[in-house]
Formats: C-alpha cells, structure tokens, sequence
C-alpha cells in the first residue's frame, strides 16, 4: 500500500536549512553538485545557506518501475570528487546514490529525506521517511 506526502515549499526551505546546519561543519566544499533533476531546488537554496557559489550538475536518468534500481549517468563530472557537496532531494532505493557515489566515489553525499533502502548510501540527511511514502514535492505538484 503506497501513501502519498504532500510537501510544500515551507517545508522545503525548512528542511534545506536544516541541512545547511548539518553541513555547516563538514566543509569547506569546493562547490555543489546538484544530481538533476530532484536535487536543483535543494542545491540552489543550500548554495544560499552555505555560501557556496560554484555548482555543478550529475545529470541522471533512471526508469520505469519495471526496470527500477536501473541508472544512467547522463553527464557525469571529472575527478573523484574530494572536497565536493552532492546534493540530492531523495534517496529511495540508493540507486542513484550508489551510481552517483560510483562516480564521485570521495564527495560528500546529502539529501533532504531517505527512504530505509536509501539510506546506508548518503552521508548526511534531514528525515526518514517509511519506503511505502510516496514524496510529492512542491515542484511535482502539477504532474
């Protein structure tokens, strides 16, 4: 049984500076690296909080519910990722973290909420939510 959080843009901005606290001490960081699309939003209030003027991208795909846990890096980034904050809105089943980690396998990996599955591949993170949730975030509202 799925059941759906409606999150909003309070909700969002609260937790972002929630995490900005968490973070405060585990830099400097060269720059953020948003994984597209859920960690743009994030990533820009986090540069805000943070300081941080210099951000990047890890542009990702991943598919159906057929074919879950399946990641494709799009546009990846040179280097191993040391001194890097990655930013992400979700970790569900730690798919993209683990191919995002993969690829960065020395950046500091963060996002908002992580589900159980998710959560042994991020370093730093806000909340839990329960797998069954389905997140509805502000920016998804018309989808």
């Amino acid at each position: 049984m799925t059941e759906a959080l409606a999150l909003d843009w309070t909700d969002i901005r609260r937790d972002c500076r929630l995490l900005a606290a968490k973070l405060g001490g585990r830099g400097p960081f060269a720059g953020i690296v948003a994984v597209t699309r859920g960690g743009l939003v994030p990533a820009a209030l986090l540069a805000q909080d943070l300081d941080i003027r210099v951000i990047e991208t890890v542009c990702v795909a991943s598919y159906d519910e057929r074919l879950r846990g399946t990641v494709e890096i799009l546009k990846g980034l040179p280097g191993d990722g040391e001194g890097w904050l990655v930013v992400d809105d979700l970790a569900d089943s730690g798919a993209t973290a683990r191919a995002v980690r993969a690829l960065l396998p020395k950046a500091h990996l963060a996002a908002l909420y992580a589900k159980p599955d998710g959560l042994a591949d991020l370093d730093t993170f806000v909340r839990t939510i329960a797998q069954h949730v389905w997140i509805v975030f502000p920016w998804e509202a018309g989808e």
